[in-house]
């Protein structure tokens, strides 16, 4: 799997859950981020691929009415039995009545029990259909935006692209090489860009950049 990182808000955003959903399931180590973890107030926990394709089974499965407690369980399963992570699970079901959960193996007479329970089932979680959709949202998150901005009667076109891993946005400007901002929001993040465009431009025209209030 890609080794591209996510923080919190991203991986939020990006399997469907809340800030107190994600909390919780890494507090009650159900999902913890395997590149970074909490480590204090105002720490950024890092997700990884894998850890998002874990979230999204929790999410389902969750949906599909288990308990937490069941799922940990499938979930110990899914870790052990997981290639590693250069590796695709894809071959691999979830499938769940909401009371068991069993994992279809790729021999299509597998049939595996992860919680010792003969069920009937309904849910199917397909992770290779999983993980395709997870890598479809990373791919349109990931995509750059391009805006015009004015400074000192003058247009400048913009590059903007949301940082994956320190939240945010970052934005740089094509025509002066190195010159590039970030924001939290894409309208501070093209101030920012402004702000770095109209200093350079002083400091080409051999002026001292003026004074300016953060």
């Amino acid at each position: 799997m890609e080794s591209v990182n996510f923080n919190s808000k991203t991986a939020r955003k990006l399997v469907g859950l809340s800030q107190r959903q994600l909390d919780y399931w890494d507090r009650a180590h159900i999902v913890k981020p395997s590149v970074q973890g909490a480590s204090g107030r105002g720490s950024v926990r890092l997700y990884s691929l894998l850890n998002l394709v874990q979230l999204r089974v929790v999410r389902v499965l969750r949906d599909a009415g288990l308990s937490l407690q069941k799922i940990r369980k499938s979930l110990n399963w899914l870790r052990k039995n997981m290639p590693d992570a250069e590796g695709s699970p894809g071959t691999l079901r979830f499938i769940t009545d909401g009371v068991g959960v069993f994992v279809l193996a790729p021999d299509p007479e597998a049939l595996m029990d992860a919680l010792n329970g003969g069920q009937p089932v309904f849910t199917i979680v397909s992770l290779d259909r999983l993980i395709a959709d997870l890598r479809e949202s990373v791919r349109n998150l990931s995509q750059r935006s391009r805006y015009k901005v004015k400074v000192k009667r003058r247009e400048f076109d913009v590059v903007m692209e949301p940082d994956l891993e320190d939240g945010g946005f970052i934005v740089e400007c094509p025509s002066l090489p190195g010159c590039v901002s970030q924001g939290d929001s894409v309208e501070e993040a093209l101030f920012m860009i402004g702000d770095a465009i109209e200093g350079r431009l002083e400091i080409e025209e051999g002026q001292s950049p003026r004074g300016r209030v953060a």
